[in-house]
């Protein structure tokens, strides 16, 4: 895969930052999503693109529905661009995450509303990047890459309130 273990990255995020839900207060602001993004993203990509937008409950649940077959809002969603032809890109895709369902997970488990929204950012950017968790091998690659990145950000494991 891409990620290579150690790296924090410091490059040119172009970030298209949509917010389209009713409630803007306590929204992460760009600079805080390019933070997580420049942290994340591989060193070897000298220039990404990549859209976020916010979204309510109900476009959430749309989208869920049209691309996934589940008839019920998620926390995030994530678009990998496909160029054609294979010819290369800097185009990475569109995370879609849903303001209201990150804000109630945060809660439940325990967490500060900033570390979950950092949480689903790099979640998002490694189904991006092709990584998955349909599997117990690829959910523990996944879970131990995501624990590394918000840990070297500053924040706690991430999947601490499912192992206490």
């Amino acid at each position: 895969m891409f990620y290579r273990k150690g790296d924090i990255c410091l490059q040119s995020i172009i970030l298209d930052l949509q917010l389209a839900c009713s409630d803007h207060n306590g929204l992460p602001d760009e600079t805080t999503f390019q933070h997580w993004l420049e942290a994340f993203l591989p060193q070897f990509q000298a220039e990404s693109e990549i859209t976020i937008r916010i979204v309510d409950i109900a476009e959430s649940q749309y989208l869920n529905l049209t691309y996934r077959g589940k008839d019920n809002p998620t926390n995030v969603l994530s678009f990998p661009f496909e160029a054609l032809d294979n010819i290369p890109l800097p185009l990475l895709g569109d995370l879609v995450i849903c303001r209201q369902v990150v804000e109630k997970e945060a809660i439940e488990q325990h967490k500060t509303l900033d570390a979950h929204w950092a949480h689903m950012v790099i979640h998002g950017c490694l189904h991006l990047l092709g990584y998955d968790h349909q599997n117990d091998f690829e959910a523990e690659e996944m879970e131990t890459i995501e624990t590394e990145i918000m840990q070297k950000l500053g924040y706690p494991d991430p999947y601490q309130h499912e192992k206490a």
